[in-house]
């Protein structure tokens, strides 16, 4: 099994880095090899809706985003870490995320996705769902722990305060594992579920 863990943060030893590692420890002890990036710091620009992924089956600007596609179709799961600005993720995890989603050609269906968010009090619920979206639009399984998947904290380090969330990333990774090896054996035994055509209909016709 193997995971890839990106995490949003612009610093690499910050409250998400703390999130983060508590689940590499689970992952560690349940023989899940996981790989964290960091994008939070990158130089990463958004999408520009070319269409010019459709033809190559990578985004048209060659950085960051075209490195990761292979780690991600490589993959049992995918973390997406982000802190929280303004209720919502930092908007360079969303420029990358819009991208790696929308130009990676491969089939995502069944890869388990896991989001975690950071903040000093609120607006976590809503950077939740908003990072959400992304698997559940993908035919990805969403991994549920025993709260929404948030961790608090301020200053650097202080998400280590926090005791319930970093159990309930613990429990997350926990649960990460026992559904992507559950889905493992699903696939071995009975296959992936049928697909069907794309239908794709616009609101004026």
């Amino acid at each position: 099994m193997k995971v890839l863990m990106v995490n949003g943060s612009p610093r690499v030893d910050g409250n998400t880095a703390v999130a983060l590692r508590e689940m590499e420890k689970i992952f560690a002890a349940e023989g899940v090899e996981a790989e964290t990036i960091q994008i939070g710091n990158k130089d990463i620009r958004g999408c520009i809706a070319c269409g010019t992924c459709f033809e190559k089956g990578k985004c048209v600007f060659d950085d960051l985003v075209n490195e990761v596609q292979p780690k991600f179709e490589a993959c049992d799961g995918l973390v997406v870490a982000s802190p929280v600005y303004y209720a919502s993720a930092n908007g360079t995890l969303i420029s990358f995320l819009d991208r790696l989603f929308y130009s990676a050609p491969f089939d995502k269906s069944m890869k388990v996705g896991a989001s975690v968010v950071v903040a000093r009090r609120g607006g976590l619920s809503a950077t939740f769902d908003e990072l959400n979206k992304y698997f559940l639009i993908s035919n990805m399984p969403v991994a549920a722990s025993q709260y929404w998947n948030s961790v608090h904290g301020r200053v650097q380090g202080e998400a280590a305060q926090d005791a319930e969330g970093l159990q309930t990333m613990r429990t997350l990774a926990r649960n990460m594992t026992f559904l992507m090896r559950s889905i493992a054996l699903g696939r071995e035994k009975y296959g992936l579920p049928e697909k069907e055509s794309a239908e794709r209909t616009n609101f004026i016709r």
